[in-house]
C-alpha cells in the first residue's frame, strides 16, 4: 500500500468518507510499480468542485511522485466523486505500466525453432 497520499479539496471540504476510499483505491497501485520504486512513492489528491451550483460537478487531481523525478498525474471531471477516483485510478494505472515498461528492460525472446534446427 502507498502510505503518503494525502488528499486535499479546493472549495471542497474533504470528509472521512472519502479519505478512505481514495487511500484503498489508489493505495493499490504500488504493485504495478517496479520494486525499487515503491518505497517512497508519495501521492497527492486535490478535489474541486466546479460550475455555478455547487455540488454539480467535480474536478479530480492526482499526480504520483515517484523517487527519480518522475510524477505521474492524472485529471477527470466527474459529477460523482467516488467514481471520478476510479477514473483517476484506471488513468493512473495504465501511465504506471508505461512507466514500468521505460524503466525495466524486456527479456528478449527466443526463437525456438532456431535451437532446433541443424545449421549446415
Amino acid at each position: 500500500m502507498i502510505e503518503k497520499i494525502d488528499v486535499s479539496g479546493n472549495g471542497y471540504k474533504v470528509d472521512d468518507a472519502l479519505k478512505k476510499y481514495v487511500e484503498k483505491r489508489l493505495g493499490k497501485l504500488d504493485r504495478y510499480l517496479p520494486r525499487g520504486a515503491k518505497k517512497d512513492v508519495v501521492c497527492n489528491v486535490v478535489v474541486s468542485e466546479i460550475g455555478k451550483n455547487k455540488g454539480e460537478k467535480y474536478a479530480l487531481s492526482a499526480a504520483m511522485e515517484i523517487p527519480g523525478g518522475k510524477v505521474i498525474a492524472a485529471k477527470d471531471e466527474c459529477s460523482n466523486i467516488f467514481a471520478g477516483v476510479d477514473l483517476v485510478e484506471a488513468k493512473l494505472m495504465g501511465q504506471i505500466r508505461r512507466y514500468k515498461l521505460e524503466v525495466q528492460p524486456h527479456r528478449q525472446k527466443r526463437n525456438w525453432r532456431n535451437l532446433f534446427i541443424r545449421k549446415k
